[in-house]
């Protein structure tokens, strides 16, 4: 938008849905990987230049978990790019730096694809690729 320039209406409540939609997708992808014996540590935590979704906890792994909600399971697993994977890795770094409690577990890249009508899919141990 330009400077001095009016949001436009439509804009806005559409800005609004979409962050109304992305925290319910957070949500239900928390309850999902809880009822698969993850703890969630955090939502939306920002760190080392990036926002991770949720900060999950099972046994010694730490996992950095994105949440991709889109139209279809391909279309979310394929939304996170590697610069993206890179970011969310280096937060992951950031914040297991700074609290000592995490020290020593093992950091790890996860993608929950949330699609509508469909049971979510996780998938563990992204690498970012160069």
């Amino acid at each position: 938008m330009k400077p001095g320039r009016p949001a436009r209406p439509w804009r806005v409540g559409l800005g609004a849905r979409v962050r109304r939609d992305g925290r319910a997708a957070e949500w239900l992808a928390a309850l999902f990987l809880m009822s698969r014996g993850y703890r969630i540590l955090a939502f939306r935590l920002k760190a080392g230049g990036g926002e991770i979704d949720l900060l999950a906890r099972r046994g010694r792994v730490l996992a950095v978990v994105e949440v991709k909600r889109r139209a279809t399971l391909d279309a979310a697993l394929l939304a996170l790019k590697p610069a993206q994977q890179a970011r969310l890795l280096a937060a992951g770094r950031a914040v297991a730096r700074s609290r000592p409690g995490l020290a020593g577990l093992e950091l790890r890249l996860d993608v929950v694809a949330l699609a509508p009508g469909r049971w979510p899919r996780h998938l563990r141990g992204l690498h970012a690729r160069d």
